[in-house]
């Protein structure tokens, strides 16, 4: 179990740079992954981490620029993937190794559908499901920011448990809270990928639809109950499934779900607003920072848009997810301007109601 572990990171974005750069500064053998461009100034500039307040650099890091070349000649343990989930199916694609030679796949990105994708591509036992609730901010390239402490969940693997892949997961969530990761190891991946995708709806696809920010909506009684309204359906799928509802590292999700579930709109909404406030501070959510930021895609089709495909499923309404996930696909392939929406909560309100 104290075996250091031969790591491969998908990219050195913030996730990847955060967890690999810790890892590797623990005594992990981390080789990253990124463009050639990028690679060039991982290894002129090092990696640098700001940990709350105690800044670490890891002068040399390991870098190249291909799956293939990171692949030549190496075994890894296991790879840390946190790719957006609209740029999944690309990376899948684009891979040209045998599907063999890959290590067991750590998947921290956001949603339900990237795991399914990857177990897909490359087989179920090629797939270990996690989450991170930390909070990290991104700088210049190789440069992170630890804002808040919160952790990361590591899964056991659902391919029957076997006794390799979770001396795996062990592996990982022991070598992880070495170095302060604060991991936590999780049986169900299902009620650990949900019940973080809950707390990623918040105050998201409003966010950017209207270009306001999460505190303006939790202030706006119509808007909340639109959330609400977002988090009850996610929460009747969730249910339909068998899917649990569990607290993630740093993370109270059940306190939440009983919230929506049970509380009058005008005790709840002054709570949960807080803890919005608290957990993102000043920073806008990724569907607005993807949305303005021009990037053509939105992660909003794998989240909302995965309660609206599990509702159909289930035969259980969705039209509050159905209407974000439409809305805002809508902005980002550019069929309707962005400013449709800008600052016109009731007209987004209205539509929800012309609709049911």
């Amino acid at each position: 179990m104290n075996e250091p572990l031969r790591l491969l990171s998908i990219g050195a974005g913030a996730i990847g740079t955060y967890i690999g750069g810790s890892l590797a500064l623990g005594g992990h053998a981390v080789v990253f992954v990124e463009r050639p461009d990028v690679a060039e100034r991982l290894r002129a500039r090092g990696l640098r981490l700001d940990l709350q307040g105690t800044v670490k650099h890891l002068p040399d890091p390991q870098v190249v620029e291909s799956i293939e070349a990171a692949l030549s000649g190496q075994n890894y343990d296991a790879a840390l993937f946190a790719l957006k989930s609209f740029d999944t199916p690309a990376f899948l694609e684009s891979l040209t190794v045998d599907k063999g030679s890959m290590p067991p796949i750590l998947c921290l990105s956001n949603g339900v559908g990237n795991e399914p994708a990857i177990a897909a591509a490359l087989g179920q036992d090629k797939v270990i499901a996690g989450t991170v609730t930390s909070a990290i901010g991104r700088g210049e390239v190789g440069e992170v920011v630890l804002e808040k402490l919160r952790g990361i969940g590591v899964a056991l693997p659902q391919h029957g448990r076997e006794a390799d892949g979770r001396r795996l997961s062990e592996r990982l969530v022991s070598a992880s809270n070495a170095v302060g990761l604060n991991a936590e190891l999780f049986v169900s991946a299902a009620d650990m990928k949900w019940s973080k995708m809950l707390t990623n709806l918040i105050a998201n696809a409003t966010s950017a639809i209207l270009d306001i920010t999460p505190g303006e909506v939790f202030a706006d009684p119509g808007l909340y109950r639109l959330e609400i309204g977002q988090l009850r359906e996610a929460l009747r799928v969730m249910a339909a499934q068998g899917i649990k509802v569990v607290d993630l590292p740093g993370t109270p999700v059940r306190q939440l779900a009983f919230a929506v579930k049970y509380l009058p709109l005008m005790v709840s909404r002054p709570l949960l607003g807080k803890a919005v406030a608290g957990g993102r501070g000043a920073k806008m959510p990724s569907f607005h920072i993807d949305l303005h930021a021009g990037r053509g895609k939105s992660e909003v089709e794998f989240l909302n848009g995965a309660v609206v495909r599990a509702g159909w499923d289930a035969n259980i309404p969705t039209p509050v997810n159905e209407l974000l996930t439409e809305t805002l696909l809508a902005l980002t392939r550019g069929e309707i301007p962005l400013d449709t929406y800008r600052g016109k909560s009731e007209e987004l309100i209205g539509e929800l109601r012309r609709q049911q």
